[in-house]
């Protein structure tokens, strides 16, 4: 295997790690590690996938990472704002 498989295999464990929490009850969808484990995994997806110039998947990926960003931002913010409260 080369660095872009490599790179897209760790992409796509992470991936399923977050999938198998989230379906045995270990980590909720909103919840900080689920958030990052599929930012980081679909990261490294999308960036093997912009490496094989593969195009459906660098769509994929790259919004499935923007979601989760998404998600960890707002996660921040709602913290935030409830820790000054």
């Amino acid at each position: 295997m080369n660095t872009t498989d490599w790179i897209g295999f760790i992409g796509v464990t992470l991936l399923l790690f977050a999938f198998l929490l989230n379906y045995c009850k270990s980590s909720a969808r909103e919840s900080y590690l689920y958030l990052l484990l599929n930012f980081i995994g679909a990261g490294l997806a999308c960036i093997a996938s912009i490496l094989l110039e593969y195009w459906p998947f660098i769509i994929l990926e790259g919004c499935w990472a923007s979601v989760s960003a998404f998600g960890l931002v707002r996660n921040f913010i709602k913290k935030s704002t409830s820790s000054t409260q």
